[in-house]
Order: structure tokens, then C-alpha cells, then sequence
């Protein structure tokens, strides 16, 4: 059996995005599973609009996700191949050097076109089956500008051919170059490598996907802090599933169980909500180090200096953070809108705050912290941990009313609408700092 070889051959006109990533994962994971060769190959024929920039963002997008890559090439680099099977197929008579009329002033009057046989082109698809052309609709097309400058349809084949290319898998936008290609291999007596082309991934609303849906760089999700184990389990299921109900995939599980025949025929629907799921667990299987770093990254700078200083109550509000972010990104938001200042510094509120919705005497809620106090004051600081501090309150604010004992304590801690539960803060700042801010809020409250 002639050994499995695929590529992913992106044009650099552009940065990586989610479609071209689900592209490169399924031709990654066929060539894993098959002991075989996966080539990244930077398709820059289009001279004018190929940018250094978006090949390097290509590359840098795919070593973070991890798609290794076992040979690299640039078409522009093989300019020389290019040529020789010019000048091969025109000995052969498959191709002529064509004088054409230039439509603008300057231009070149001739090109180098492919005789077309005028045929039917059937091919096999794994996706769709079988499916066929009537070739005579495109005439003699264009292969090549002149003998330095291939046009895409001609590189690609000498590429595949020459790289021993046995399975393309690309979207399904690329159905229409298929004939053109087959003919050209068919000229070159290349052998025919096995298709399958991949549906759309769709918006939402069935549309085209873009940015304004969501869709963003492989590099911007990585600043807005999803993992790239998330992107990769999420997309792998964008087209293809393994046959069950399983959704959380390690990529050792991907590569045994992926198939081309269990690709779907349908175009795949862009769930945001879907990959933030995704996320959301990945990040919480990262070592509270590793899990520290991301956040503290994208903490602002003053805020992360505060962190950094105070290290231990740091550690303690990772798990917290985690809780309520799908994103590391998120951590960012939080943090610019002052929702993590009060872990590192006293809060500052007015004396209305901390009553309980209707409730109106503040000597009233000034009397139920003081109990609090008291409360939690017995308890020793080696055991000042959520369910201690739950448990010496939980009666007396039963008897009490949870609101107006619970919503004064948790204001005092944080000075914050929403924040953790009042235990969690406590044992996260500690009985020494706990105490001292209910007692400047029941001096506030007694003013």
C-alpha cells in the first residue's frame, strides 16, 4: 500500500482562520492514523497579494495548536519544476504557448493555455461520491502567465505529483478546480490522489461565516485566552463525529478514531457557546501554576503588580476566577472593570449599600454584623475555610434572614453587587482582614 501523504497548502493572503484550521486538523489526523506524511506548503503563486505577515502568522498559528508539520515548501521556491513541466507538456503537445490580445495597454500578448480534450471528468469524492464535469465549458484555460509564472491550478498538481500527494482534503469551494487538475495530472501522467472535500462551516443563520460572527484568527482567540486544545476538539466536531456521543476528545483519541467516512455532508454550524463550553474545561485540567500565568497576563499592570505582592491571596482566587470566565480573556474584562480590586485592597462604598433591599435601619444591619463578627471571631485561623465560616453563620442568618445577614457581610468584604458568597470571601482575605472590614462597614453604618 503506497504510504498515506497529505498536505495543507494555505495561501498566504491572509491570516489563519477557523475553516482552514478544521483543514489542516483533518489532514494532520489522517496522516497520524496512517503512520503517514502531513506537508505544510505555502501556496504563494499569487505574487501581488501573498504577504510575509499572514505565512508567518499561518505557521505560528499552527505550531500553537500543535500540527506539526513533517515537510515544508514554498511554491515560490520551486519556480524551476514549474518551468520543466511547461516545457514537458508542450513537447507532448498538451500545452501551447498562446498569442492573445492584450486588453490594456503594456500588457503581455500571450500566455500558455492547456489543450483541453473536451471530456467528462468523473471523480470520487469521499464526502459526496462520485461526482462529474463536462470539461468543454472551460475551453483552453490558462495554466501559466508565461514559463516563470504558473497559475494555481498547474502549481498545485506538480506539487501533489511531485510530493507524492495521495489524499487532498480541502474545502469544498475547491470542487471546481478538481476537473482542471485531474486533466493537467492526466497530462503529466500523474496518478490521481483521493478527494474529499470538506462543506462550509456556516454562520448561525446559515450564512457565510465571518468575523462579525465570531470567527476570528487562530492568534486572536490565543490573545483572548482559548487553549488550543478547546480549538482543536471543538473544530474536529465542526464536520465529523466519531460515531457516539462522546464530545471531549484528547488528540491520541482524534487520531484513532477519525475517519473520512464519517465526514459530514452538511455545512457545520459556528457555536460560540459550543467552544466556550469547550474551553471552559480545558482550562480547568491546567495546573493552578499554568492557570495563574494565563490570568496574571492579562491582568492590567497595576493590578498584576498587586497580585504579584500579594501572592498567596492570588493563588486562593484563581479557582474562583475560573469559575466564572470562559475565556482567559474574560479574566481581562473583569479585571479593567474593577470586579477583582477588592481581593487586593479595601473596598470603598456609601453607608446605603450595605442594607438589604427594602430594609431601611441601618443600626438594624449594623447589630447583625456585629453578631457576624462575634460569630466568626471564635473561629481559629487554621480552620478559616468556607465551610467553617458557613457553618458558625448559617443558623443565625437562617433565623435571621439570609439577605439581610448574608448581603451586608459579602458588601462589606467586597463592595461589590456581585461577587463570591461571603464564605469563600472571608476565608479568601483571611479572619484578620475579614474582621476589620465588617468593622469599618458597621462604623460606616453607625454614622
Amino acid at each position: 500500500m503506497t504510504k498515506v501523504i497529505t498536505r495543507f497548502a494555505p495561501s498566504p493572503t491572509g491570516v489563519l482562520h477557523i475553516g482552514s484550521v478544521r483543514t489542516a486538523l483533518y489532514s494532520w489526523l489522517y496522516a497520524r492514523q496512517n503512520n503517514g506524511k502531513f506537508i505544510l506548503r505555502i501556496e504563494d503563486t499569487d505574487k501581488e497579494r501573498s504577504k510575509k505577515e499572514f505565512e508567518e502568522n499561518i505557521i505560528d498559528g499552527l505550531n500553537w495548536l500543535g500540527l506539526n508539520h513533517d515537510e515544508f515548501f514554498r511554491q515560490s521556491d520551486r519556480a524551476v519544476f514549474y518551468k520543466e513541466r511547461i516545457i514537458e507538456l508542450i513537447a507532448k503537445g498538451a500545452v501551447y504557448v498562446s498569442k492573445e490580445e492584450p486588453k490594456e495597454l503594456g500588457e503581455r500578448a500571450e500566455v500558455i493555455r492547456f489543450k483541453n480534450p473536451n471530456k467528462v471528468v468523473t471523480f470520487r469524492d469521499e464526502v459526496r461520491g462520485d461526482i462529474s464535469f463536462d470539461t468543454t465549458e472551460f475551453g483552453d484555460f490558462v495554466i501559466a502567465k508565461d514559463f516563470d509564472t504558473p497559475l494555481y491550478n498547474f502549481a498545485v498538481v506538480v506539487d501533489d505529483f511531485d510530493m507524492g500527494v495521495t489524499h487532498i482534503i480541502r474545502g469544498d469551494d475547491a470542487i471546481s478546480n478538481t476537473p482542471r487538475q485531474i486533466l493537467i495530472q492526466e497530462a503529466l501522467g500523474a496518478p490521481r490522489p483521493i478527494y474529499t472535500h470538506l462543506p462550509m462551516i456556516l454562520a448561525p443563520d446559515k450564512s457565510k461565516l465571518s468575523k462579525r460572527h465570531g470567527a476570528l484568527a487562530v492568534t486572536e482567540y490565543r490573545e483572548e485566552g482559548y487553549l488550543p486544545e478547546a480549538i482543536l476538539n471543538f473544530v474536529a466536531l465542526m464536520g465529523w463525529n466519531p460515531g457516539n456521543d462522546q464530545e471531549l476528545l484528547s488528540m491520541d483519541e482524534m487520531v484513532k478514531l477519525f475517519s473520512l467516512e464519517k465526514v459530514q455532508k452538511g455545512g457545520a454550524v459556528w457555536n460560540i457557546d459550543k467552544l466556550k463550553w469547550f474551553n471552559k474545561h480545558y482550562m480547568k485540567l491546567l495546573s493552578q501554576e499554568n492557570a495563574g500565568k494565563e490570568i496574571l497576563a492579562r491582568f492590567p499592570d497595576a493590578l498584576r503588580e498587586k497580585a504579584k505582592a500579594n501572592s498567596k491571596i492570588f493563588e486562593k482566587i484563581i479557582s474562583v476566577i475560573l469559575d466564572h470566565i470562559s475565556a482567559f480573556g474574560d479574566a481581562r474584562a473583569f479585571a479593567e472593570a474593577g470586579e477583582y480590586d477588592y481581593f487586593f485592597e479595601d473596598p470603598t462604598y456609601n453607608r446605603e449599600s450595605l442594607l438589604w433591599k427594602d430594609e431601611s435601619d441601618a443600626s438594624v444591619a449594623s447589630q447583625k454584623l456585629q453578631k457576624v463578627l462575634a460569630l466568626i471571631d471564635n473561629i481559629d485561623e487554621a480552620f478559616f475555610v468556607p465551610e467553617t465560616i458557613k457553618t458558625a453563620i448559617w443558623d443565625y442568618a437562617t433565623e435571621a434572614g439570609r439577605g439581610s445577614v448574608l448581603w451586608p457581610m459579602r458588601y462589606a468584604l467586597s463592595g461589590r453587587d456581585k461577587s463570591p458568597d461571603p464564605f469563600t470571601l472571608a476565608s479568601i482575605l483571611g479572619k484578620e482582614v475579614t474582621i476589620r472590614r465588617i468593622k469599618d462597614a458597621i462604623k460606616l453604618l453607625l454614622i
